[in-house]
């Protein structure tokens, strides 16, 4: 196992009966930054997750690195960016699945996700196979 997979699954070591519903969004991002420092080079200025009925939502700010800015000035480079950065998220998506199923006890049903090259903001969203907002 790979020093990078091990240090995003060292932040579900907790079980999840023992945190609030906001612990929960904040280990969620926390293991959010941890995933985009290793997978994608550089982690979000800033993360907020919220837990919604059955789904994780998560806002990602800041993520585009300074070449990813210049390229996006163009349609061409905002495409092959938005192209690029849900390649690699499709190719790793399962340890973000990990993190998200240990921690609400769900299953993911399926993730949605799209990056402004504009803002530089992300957003990613599992839908769950049960609601969570009975759980807390």
């Amino acid at each position: 196992m790979s020093q990078k997979v091990k240090s995003i699954r060292s932040v579900t070591k907790v079980t999840s009966s023992q945190l609030t519903k906001g612990q929960i969004e904040a280990t969620i991002s926390e293991g959010v930054v941890k995933f985009e420092l290793e997978y994608m080079g550089r982690g979000p200025t800033d993360v907020k997750t919220y837990i919604i009925d059955d789904m994780v939502f998560m806002r990602l700010k800041g993520v585009l690195t300074p070449a990813e800015r210049k390229l996006a000035a163009s349609s061409e480079g905002a495409t092959l960016i938005k192209q690029m950065r849900l390649r690699l998220l499709e190719d790793s998506r399962l340890l973000l699945e990990e993190l998200i199923k240990n921690l609400t006890g769900a299953d993911i049903i399926s993730m949605h996700t799209d990056i402004s090259t504009r803002t530089g903001e992300r957003v990613i969203i599992f839908t769950l196979d049960k609601s969570l907002e009975g759980k807390f």
